[in-house]
């Protein structure tokens, strides 16, 4: 029998720890040992996109919050970008043209850190969403990070 999961969520935080564990987690659904993007016989499951979604925050980005990978279809992307036009989320769309999906990650971050602490963005830290995608997965070559921040009108 093949089965796949739709989404998991660990508990996590920006430190240290976090991050390692954070990666433990990607590790584990990029090898297929958790079955997001493959079901359970190691078949790709094709139109499947992984996402994070950000939820549950403690305070703020320096405490805790509850990070959900989640197996997501392209019509995510649209009801996002509607969320946009709305002025309910700021999008973030940062490239790496050396392809590190890890340094795009954190230029995306750091990012919408400086915005928030000039004061030009007001987050909710209701529920964020993130989409990094591998350089050999787009069509220029480059690394993205897709970041969908829940923002205050």
């Amino acid at each position: 029998m093949a089965y796949n999961l739709r989404e998991v969520t660990i508990r996590t935080n920006n430190s240290e720890r976090g991050m390692q564990q954070i990666g433990a987690l990607w590790q584990d659904i990029t090898s297929g040992k958790l079955p997001l993007l493959f079901d359970s016989t190691h078949q790709f499951l094709p139109g499947v996109s992984p996402v994070s979604r950000y939820s549950n925050y403690a305070s703020d980005e320096n405490g805790d919050y509850d990070l959900t990978v989640m197996a997501v279809q392209s019509d995510f992307f649209a009801n996002m970008e509607g969320k946009v036009q709305q002025g309910l989320y700021k999008k973030y769309d940062v490239k790496d043209a050396d392809g590190s999906v890890e340094a795009c990650t954190q230029k995306a971050w750091a990012a919408v850190w400086a915005q928030q602490k000039a004061g030009e963005i007001h987050r909710t830290f209701t529920e964020d969403y993130e989409s990094s995608v591998p350089a050999q997965y787009t069509k220029d070559g480059c690394a993205h990070c897709y970041l969908y921040i829940a923002a205050a009108k």
